[in-house]
């Protein structure tokens, strides 16, 4: 049973715990852990894969063999990933250039949404340039959105003058003229969460149909010593996990996601989550509430 997870801690647990339900467990090392998507979920070349969640709502949107397994590798604030230099600010996105690694890239999707819906801009008046494709075979960026040239990078662009703003996570460059956009980012990012109830959620972790049919037990338990090591590290975190698990904890991030994903032309049709959990349930043949929902 293949396995890609980032994280060695929930790797660990993960695998001894296929190996305890009789299975043969083989991490398959993949960094960084977003390179291992377009080929689980266009290939299922492997069975068990931390992905984005704007990922497992592109494959649900075009009907890939996919499965959620409702556990949070990555959580975080998103308001201070909108960068720029100079004395730009939020309110000038409109009618300038705006980069992002990827048009579906969760970290953008967010953004994009917090724009829209707390800032009123108008994505379609900021000139948008993208970096790479989509890890899901048929999405296509919005016919208003520019690729970059072949071999160019976001950072390097951004440092360079030749985009205005940048949606940068981890490629964030170190450089002292950087600044968020949003005035006192951590703050305003604080009161969405409390607004929304839920910190926004990045990667969760993604099985496949087949795997469901082959190892259902083995992924169950994987399940439960990922939710142990995750449960653990919550303690102390604040009002809202950054790592929800079960499917109940996860309903509000994956439903906000999918209404902003939907309004990018991330993904072609609407996502319903509950779709999703019941086609989870009924592949590994449990109840919602064996998967915390």
């Amino acid at each position: 049973m293949k396995l890609v997870l980032g994280r060695d801690d929930l790797a660990g647990a993960a695998a001894a715990a296929v190996r305890e339900a009789g299975g043969q467990p083989e991490r398959v090392g993949i960094s960084p852990v977003h390179k291992a998507s377009r080929g689980f979920v266009n290939a299922s070349d492997v069975d068990l894969c931390e992905l984005a969640i704007v990922t497992v709502l592109q494959a649900v949107a075009y009907g890939k063999p996919l499965l959620l397994l409702p556990l949070t590798t990555l959580g975080r604030h998103q308001h201070q990933t909108l960068v720029t230099m100079g004395g730009l600010s939020v309110a000038d996105v409109e009618g300038h250039r705006v980069g992002v690694r990827a048009w579906s890239q969760t970290t953008g999707v967010w953004v994009r949404g917090f724009l829209t819906e707390q800032y009123g801009v108008d994505l379609r008046k900021a000139h948008w340039t993208t970096y790479e494709g989509h890890h899901v075979e048929g999405a296509v960026d919005p016919s208003w959105v520019r690729r970059a040239p072949k071999g160019t990078k976001l950072p390097a662009d951004f440092l360079a003058g030749s985009v205005d703003f940048g949606i940068m996570g981890n490629e964030l460059p170190a450089d002292d003229r950087i600044r968020t956009a949003i005035d006192d980012a951590h703050t305003v990012a604080q009161q969405w969460s409390k607004d929304q109830g839920f910190v926004p959620v990045n990667h969760v972790v993604g099985v496949s149909e087949a795997a469901a049919a082959r190892y259902a037990p083995a992924i169950l338990a994987a399940y439960d010593a990922m939710r142990t090591v995750l449960a653990d590290q919550e303690e102390g975190s604040g009002p809202f996990p950054l790592h929800p698990v079960g499917f109940e904890a996860l309903r509000g991030a994956f439903t906000k996601a999918a209404a902003y994903a939907l309004e990018q032309d991330v993904i072609p049709r609407a996502v319903d989550y509950d779709e999703l959990v019941q086609h989870t349930c009924a592949a590994l043949d449990v109840s919602p509430s064996r998967l915390g929902g």
